[in-house]
């Protein structure tokens, strides 16, 4: 029985229940009637349920598809505005003991390098990045109870906190790591994480047991009732994803937003984010193997059915994509993107990029300081600001401000004065000439005139050499 205020995975991500929705998507995806009350809905900025959402990802009115792309665009201008943030994956080792047949980690690869950073060389790491401008990073190690303790990555964590570089200094540590216990995520929170992001990878229970075949991410419950104790552990910024390619998409959809209304009904607030990685090709891993990929205009349509369903909700989307697709995915509802990753253990120390040890083959390979150009030519803002993590506004706090519009008077000054410590630090001068330009005509975009006036005073001060502000 579909339940989604339950406990047990297979009440809140109900196999039935998805069957159910995906059959009456299909008998409306011309009924033009219910697809403009969806719509309708849409519009009042509350958010769609995985059955109203799923009949418009199955639309198959030209006119109508039109009307919810023209929606997207207008709702992720009216919550996130022209802001993007940044971040990069920072990977502490490849050991698993896990047999993910779509990673090129899993324990039966014997010719990958397997590797684990020593704190000093996680040091060179985080200064690299720190040299490219990055204040935001998403920490990422294999399942290894031996190698890849909560000890080490709590050791890992302060080790980052811990490195300041001339003017770098990481502000935020997200983490992405395997499942574990409310223990060990209260331990994550002490440690002043971030976001805690998990990927599901596949909502199909049969399909996940057969593409986890050994270790512990084989145990279906424990890996999706993750959520719900780093909840009870006091994170309450969480991020959910799948990999999309492993399963039929209308199902992953399906479960992903049935995963939001779960969270949102046990805990009063849903993810944080949502991420759509694509599987990618990588060692030991074929994408045609797969049967379920999937096209760029069915990619981009989910990704705005996606902004529709959890208006409230930031979108990331990484190097795995071109940057064509993650171009066209932005106004769509993207409203964090990964820049300059390097998906190996040790990647970002190397004075040449390594590929012996990535995770996936990174699609866009351009330096953060081309992103950044990138955004603002396209007319965006890069935001590297992680104010909200540091002034307690997350779950509950963040997601009322969020709903209100008032979170609009944080974010556009935190990410200016981001901005301009990034073209006065690490800038290119193009770079530099541009975004000073843009940040002048931002700045009088600021609603609240006490937030702007303390902006502006701020910029003065970043310009002066002083570092760190935020409102």
């Amino acid at each position: 029985m579909y339940d989604a205020k339950s406990s047990k995975a297979g009440e809140f991500i109900c196999h039935d229940e998805i069957l159910d929705t995906l059959r009456y998507a299909d008998e409306n995806r011309a009924n033009a009637r219910l697809i403009d009350s969806i719509l309708a809905k849409a519009r009042e900025r509350h958010g769609l349920t995985h059955r109203e959402a799923s009949v418009l990802l199955a639309c198959n009115l030209p006119e109508k598809n039109q009307e919810l792309f023209a929606l997207a665009r207008q709702m992720k201008l009216d919550f996130y505005g022209k802001r993007i943030v940044l971040f990069a994956p920072l990977y502490l080792s490849n050991y698993c003991v896990n047999g993910c047949v779509y990673c090129p980690y899993h324990q039966q690869n014997r010719h990958i390098p397997r590797k684990k950073l020593t704190q000093e060389e996680i040091a060179r790491e985080v200064i690299a990045l720190q040299d490219m401008g990055h204040k935001r990073l998403a920490l990422e190690a294999g399942e290894h109870p031996s190698q890849n303790p909560i000890e080490y990555i709590l050791e890992s964590i302060g080790t980052i906190y811990g490195i300041q570089h001339k003017n770098g200094a990481i502000r935020r540590v997200n983490v992405n790591i395997a499942a574990t216990t409310v223990e060990h995520y209260r331990m994550l929170r002490d440690a002043g994480i971030g976001t805690y992001i998990l990927f599901q990878e596949t909502y199909h229970q049969e399909s996940y047991a057969l593409l986890h075949p050994t270790g512990p991410k084989h145990d279906y419950a424990w890996h999706t009732e993750a959520m719900d104790r780093a909840m009870l552990g006091g994170i309450d910024d969480v991020g959910l994803g799948v990999l999309f390619g492993l399963e039929r998409y209308r199902y992953e959809f399906a479960g992903l937003l049935m995963h939001a209304e779960h969270l949102e009904a046990v805990f009063g607030v849903g993810p944080h984010t949502i991420s759509v990685p694509r599987i990618k090709a990588a060692d030991g891993v074929d994408p045609s193997n797969f049967s379920n990929g999937i096209s760029d205009d069915t990619f981009l349509k989910l990704i705005a059915c996606i902004r529709l369903a959890v208006p409230y909700t930031g979108m990331i989307i990484s190097t795995r994509e071109s940057q064509s697709v993650r171009e066209k995915s932005l106004e769509l509802g993207i409203s964090q993107l990964s820049g300059a990753s390097r998906t190996s253990v040790g990647g970002y120390a190397a004075a040449e990029r390594p590929t012996d040890t990535q995770q996936f083959d990174v699609s866009d390979n351009r330096t953060l300081d081309e992103v950044v150009r990138w955004l603002m030519e396209l007319g965006y803002i890069p935001s590297f600001c992680t104010a909200c993590y540091r002034e307690g506004r997350t779950g509950d706090r963040f997601m009322q401000l969020c709903k209100t519009g008032q979170i609009q008077n944080c974010c556009q000054p935190n990410a200016l004065m981001t901005l301009q410590e990034f073209l006065m630090d690490y800038a290119a001068a193009p770079t530099r000439e541009l975004g000073e330009a843009l940040i002048l005509s931002e700045l009088e975009q600021i609603p609240n005139s006490k937030m702007r006036e303390l902006a502006s005073r701020h910029l003065e001060q970043i310009r002066a050499g002083e570092r760190d502000f935020r409102v």
